[in-house]
């Protein structure tokens, strides 16, 4: 357990372990200690974060990376930490969503591991979020097809919130998602913004070939004034039928207790 943008509260750690040394015995969880440091917004400067996620990735006794939680930070590490990945690095599942996009993505364009959008630990706080957090380490304990998003289908697939894809594009660290569907889900935006990310989303020259776009969540919605007037569903499919590619329905992620595991590529 690292954390890339802000820190952990240990009350998070001490609940999810005690959930894990019940409901999945076999699983140790082990919190970094950076995961506990405070500079400003950061779990930590930025030298200290990203030389967390590289001793625990380049550790051949872990078998996963599981993010703790979220929050702005992660994309100030990338330059730095993809370089020093190693071979044991490739051997491990990393799990995370909202700004660990930005780690997933640049992992999965290199080929790193196997990168899954999944609940985080931070999300036992939530109302039902046992349940949650169960998604993510059925997965990575035992493979439990349970916790994934019900109708991946059998084509690749990657998951993104929205403003990390956003700002993901252009860069290098954003994989080829030709002939993937791609499922996106957004939080704490107003509609005009949503709407905004998504003519990029559209017009992207490095997401040309995606096979579909699926909607998640799109919570905590901040106001417009005036009023939007425009739904979600309208929204998606005209951006879509400028994206030509179809807009395939609604998916199960997003930062609510229903966020489901959507691992990068095949599941």
């Amino acid at each position: 357990m690292v954390a890339p943008g802000r820190p952990v509260d240990p009350v998070v750690a001490t609940r999810a372990g005690a959930f894990a040394a019940i409901a999945y015995p076999e699983v140790e969880l082990v919190f970094h200690p950076q995961c506990f440091l405070s500079e400003g917004h950061f779990a930590g400067p930025d030298a200290a974060r990203a030389a967390a996620l590289v001793e625990v990735a380049n550790d051949p006794g872990y078998d996963a990376v599981w993010f703790a939680r979220g929050g702005y930070g992660s994309n100030r590490l990338l330059a730095q930490v993809m370089p020093q990945l190693a071979p044991a690095a490739a051997r491990k599942i990393y799990a995370g969503y909202s700004d660990m996009g930005f780690l997933l993505g640049a992992l999965y364009a290199r080929r790193i591991g196997r990168p899954c959008h999944a609940p985080m630990a931070t999300d036992i706080n939530r109302a039902g979020g046992d349940a949650t957090v169960a998604r993510t380490l059925g997965w990575i304990a035992r493979g439990d097809p349970q916790g994934l998003e019900p109708d991946l289908g059998q084509r690749p697939a990657a998951a993104f919130n929205l403003s990390i894809l956003h700002a993901l594009t252009g860069t290098p660290f954003l994989p080829d998602l030709t002939d993937h569907v791609l499922l996106i889900e957004e939080v704490s935006e107003p509609l005009y913004a949503v709407d905004r990310m998504l003519f990029t989303l559209a017009h992207a020259t490095q997401l040309k070939g995606v096979a579909g776009v699926r909607l998640g969540a799109v919570s905590d919605i901040v106001a417009n004034d005036p009023p939007w007037g425009e739904t979600l569903e309208t929204m998606i499919l005209r951006w879509c039928g400028e994206m030509g590619v179809p807009y395939l329905g609604r998916a199960r992620i997003g930062h609510t207790q229903d966020n489901h595991v959507v691992p990068f590529g095949i599941a």
